[in-house]
């Protein structure tokens, strides 16, 4: 009996010492960070990753994750500085920096961030035009990020490591009235660039004429390249064009005859000549 008693005993002590141990044990993953509260009241000391003895019944501990945690912040309906309705959604990234303040100082603070970027999102928004929104978007992402962690940085202990604009539903009214805007925006930079060309082959055009009216033979050699060019298309009519030179040549021509006409017309008429003249009748 003596040795029954002593066995139960044993198993007694060691069931109590094993029961002692599974309260007292305590476990913390690389990503997290263990909090204790004895008698309600925070020690001091983070329990970093790795096994930890804590003291049953007075003790507790809480494990806080220092992962980066991602929110998304649901589609929010907003009027722009310009009025504009639209309605935007965006996406949070954060992460806990201080265990202690995340756990005493709020509580269920993953809620509480969202609630807080639903709010810095519709007034950040309200502040900008549908212009700044659609065009910078960093600018808006720093103004989001700097609102949302100025209240949950050192009161909550929280970082607020980016704030994206994820998506921006426009009317269909406004969009149609974009696409108009843009393909008038479009069509204006078409004429300004062919105008911009014209007005670049007129001053070559330029240039090239006073070139070709130093050197006489540039005209005839251009006249065969602009017939050689005609006749590559294999029209069944070709176009002759008349040269300006030609035209020239008759012109002096021209004149040459008339002067010779008027010169010989001026030539007075020998004196005598009428009197063999009447003589002869």
């Amino acid at each position: 009996m003596g040795a029954a008693a002593g066995f139960v005993a044993l198993v007694i002590v060691v069931a109590l010492v094993v029961l002692l141990l599974a309260l007292s044990v305590r476990m913390v993953q690389q990503y997290q960070r263990g909090v204790v509260f004895r008698f309600g009241r925070v020690l001091d000391r983070i329990r970093q990753p790795g096994l930890h003895l804590i003291i049953p019944v007075a003790d507790r501990m809480v494990r806080v994750s220092m992962q980066t945690t991602v929110i998304g912040v649901p589609a929010q309906g907003v009027i722009t500085r310009d009025n504009v309705t639209l309605t935007v959604d965006a996406v949070v990234y954060y992460r806990v920096v201080d265990p202690v303040k995340v756990l005493v100082n709020v509580r269920d603070y993953p809620s509480a961030v969202l609630q807080v970027a639903q709010t810095a999102l519709r007034s950040v928004i309200g502040k900008a035009d549908l212009d700044t929104l659609l065009r910078d978007r960093d600018r808006i992402n720093a103004e989001l990020k700097a609102v949302i962690d100025a209240p949950t940085e050192k009161p909550w202990g929280l970082l607020i490591e980016r704030v994206e604009v994820k998506d921006v539903s426009l009317p269909e009214g406004m969009k149609r009235s974009m696409s108009r805007q843009a393909e008038a925006e479009r069509e204006r930079r078409a004429r300004v660039i062919a105008a911009d060309g014209e007005f670049q082959a007129s001053r070559r055009l330029a240039d090239a004429s006073r070139a070709m009216a130093d050197t006489p033979g540039a005209y005839q050699l251009r006249l065969l390249q602009t017939v050689v060019d005609v006749a590559a298309e294999k029209n069944s009519t070709l176009v002759m064009p008349f040269p300006v030179e030609l035209l020239r040549f008759f012109d002096k021509l021209a004149r040459g005859a008339g002067e010779q006409i008027d010169a010989a017309e001026a030539v007075p008429s020998v004196p005598g000549d009428g009197h063999r003249r009447e003589g002869h009748r």
